[in-house]
């Protein structure tokens, strides 16, 4: 079940294609796996997604987490929106394709995450 998930189990799983009949994650189960990824948040201003603002020394290691994101993004061809500033990063992810929280955001956010371990 998606909401028993945790980051350990997410960051091993990889994405999948999602269309118009992919099902949306439950709130429930989405608040539930999102409370065991450090600062992340469920936000629900227009499109439901999840979010974390990361913060930084500096430029440079602003622009390292910025292309460690891309490349996950690439990996798992799941593309978050990420808003950077000199010492910080948001982003933010939610699965376009359904207007909702998808597994994959889950996901992607989980590999993210454990870039700062």
């Amino acid at each position: 079940m998606i909401s028993d998930l945790k980051p350990s189990d997410l960051v091993v799983k990889r994405c999948v294609a999602c269309n118009a009949g992919t099902r949306a994650i439950p709130e429930d189960a989405v608040r539930n796996v999102v409370a065991n990824l450090a600062g992340w948040e469920v936000t629900a201003i227009g499109t439901p997604e999840i979010a974390k603002t990361y913060r930084f020394k500096n430029f440079h290691e602003t622009m390292a987490f910025v292309n460690a994101v891309a490349w996950i993004s690439h990996k798992e061809d799941h593309h978050p929106d990420m808003e950077v500033g000199y010492n910080r990063c948001r982003v933010r992810y939610s699965t376009h394709a359904i207007g909702a929280i998808s597994e994959n955001d889950l996901i992607c956010a989980a590999k993210v995450e454990s870039l700062m371990l």
